[in-house]
């Protein structure tokens, strides 16, 4: 068999070498067959086996920048939408899978899974952004009930929850449930995972959450959707 390839999507708006050193370690861990390449050329992800779009800063610049980028959602929508190849979408990344943001006015997201990205309707003594260490919870009903294979590493009892690493002011709200894979409490339960078929986005940081976060990496890279 040959390599795989994971493509990190390179439209800047990302960290990049950071989510590249967190997969080579859980390559090297995991003994996994692959390489990380970090690239900005629709060829290149049109060649992948898995996808990541990293994404930080505000709605509408994420999106303009992945639109300018020559080719690039032409080749995402073939391997991920057509050919259903593995995507992760990381803080802006996953939230520009929604249909519609509302940061700075309305922008169109990629629409991969519908609903739209709001402000938080918080407790106002709570700071925006969030900014660190946050609990992710399975929803307690639905179709998912914890059984995606991305997730099988996340703890969900209270006792033993995990913690991930979380920068944002904004939160994607699910048009349906069943695409929540994930909850975190900040003044309110909101989606800090969504999903549905080979499209998984997390709003956290992963390649900053050490172990937890390379855990979930680890799935990622074994998971056959």
């Amino acid at each position: 068999m040959s390599k795989e390839t994971i493509i990190i999507i390179d439209y800047g708006s990302g960290n990049l070498r950071s989510a590249a050193k967190a997969f080579e370690h859980m390559i090297a861990q995991d003994k996994v067959d692959a390489e990380v390449i970090i690239s900005d050329k629709a060829d290149d992800v049109l060649k992948a086996d898995r996808i990541v779009l990293p994404g930080q800063g505000a709605f509408p610049d994420c999106m303009e920048n992945l639109q300018a980028t020559t080719g690039m959602i032409d080749a995402l929508e073939q391997r991920v939408l057509k050919d259903g190849k593995p995507f992760l979408g990381i803080c802006v990344g996953m939230q520009l899978l929604a249909t519609r943001g509302l940061e700075y006015g309305l922008t169109a997201g990629l629409d991969w899974v519908p609903g739209q990205v709001v402000p938080f309707n918080i407790d106002p003594s709570l700071k925006i952004p969030q900014m660190g260490w946050n609990e992710v919870v399975m929803p307690t009903s639905g179709a998912q009930d914890n059984h995606h294979p991305l997730l099988r590493s996340i703890k969900t009892s209270k006792e033993s929850s995990e913690h991930y690493y979380f920068v944002h002011s904004f939160m994607f709200e699910c048009d349906y449930n069943h695409h929540v894979l994930g909850l975190t409490d900040y003044g309110g339960l909101y989606a800090s995972i969504v999903g549905r078929d080979n499209i998984v986005g997390v709003q956290f940081h992963p390649e900053k959450s050490q172990d937890a976060g390379l855990r979930l990496i680890g799935d990622f890279m074994a998971w056959k959707p």
